[in-house]
């Protein structure tokens, strides 16, 4: 496995770690949007654009759910 390989799999771990706990905190959804923007970069750096497209949106949306759970709150 190469460098750029470990980075995807820890960002895709991130992921989904973040949002099985999302539940329990608001931070756990800022924190899925911090690694859905790393899966992003991934997506970026080893040329799947349409995947770094789709992460970078997901990202997005995190942080307006995240918004709206601590204004709410």
């Amino acid at each position: 496995m190469d460098r750029l390989t470990i980075f995807g799999l820890c960002a895709v771990t991130a992921m989904l770690v973040c949002y099985a706990l999302e539940k329990r905190s608001p931070w756990f959804i800022l924190a899925f949007a911090a690694s859905c923007m790393l899966g992003s970069v991934y997506g970026f750096l080893q040329g799947a654009w349409p995947f770094g497209l789709v992460e970078a949106i997901w990202s997005m949306v995190a942080v307006r759910r995240w918004r709206l759970v601590r204004s709410s709150s």
